[in-house]
């Protein structure tokens, strides 16, 4: 009885040092949805390079000038095509992760002694719309993108605003954020 006493209170012992895994480690963060976009805009932006180069040489190349840009040019278009993949996947990730996970997205009866009024980037807001109060702290779970310095994430009713604290501007909004 001893012996069996002993193992059984070292199992246990055991079993809470363990770590616990839960979060999959396959789910998208929304930054790196973001990142992705960025990665797309990139690669545009390099097309439109590469287009004026073939119009350059056209205008004064050779023959064999004209070629290589056109070449240069279906390359920077097939790149351009993968990142847009890539960011399709990455989103697509992202909202399996969101549906599959919805308790994690489900916000508590919110109550404010305001009326909803949809905002968009820009806007300045009174300081009583980002009070202590609406403040998310725990962004991190949400997985939201970390919120830079004298900036907070702002829960709004459903939607979520990334708000400056120092003169109440609203930088980024994510509307219907909650389901």
């Amino acid at each position: 009885m001893k012996m069996l006493s002993k193992t059984l209170i070292g199992t246990l012992m055991l079993a809470t040092t363990l770590p616990v895994a839960t979060v999959p480690a396959f789910a998208q963060s929304r930054g790196e949805v973001v990142r992705s976009e960025r990665d797309v805009r990139q690669e545009q932006r390099e097309l439109q390079r590469e287009r004026r180069d073939v119009q350059d040489a056209r205008r004064y190349g050779n023959a064999r000038d004209v070629r290589e840009e056109r070449r240069d040019v279906r390359e920077q278009r097939r790149d351009v095509q993968e990142a847009r993949r890539e960011y399709r996947e990455d989103l697509r990730d992202y909202r399996q992760y969101r549906t599959s996970n919805r308790q994690a997205f489900r916000g508590q009866n919110f109550r404010a002694n305001f009326r909803y009024q949809q905002f968009r980037p820009g806007v300045r807001i009174a300081p009583n719309y980002f009070g202590q109060r609406y403040v998310v702290n725990n962004y991190r779970n949400y997985r939201l993108p970390n919120p830079g310095a004298r900036q907070v994430w702002v829960r709004h009713y459903n939607d979520m605003l990334l708000v400056n604290q120092r003169n109440g501007t609203v930088i980024r909004v994510i509307p219907n954020f909650y389901w």
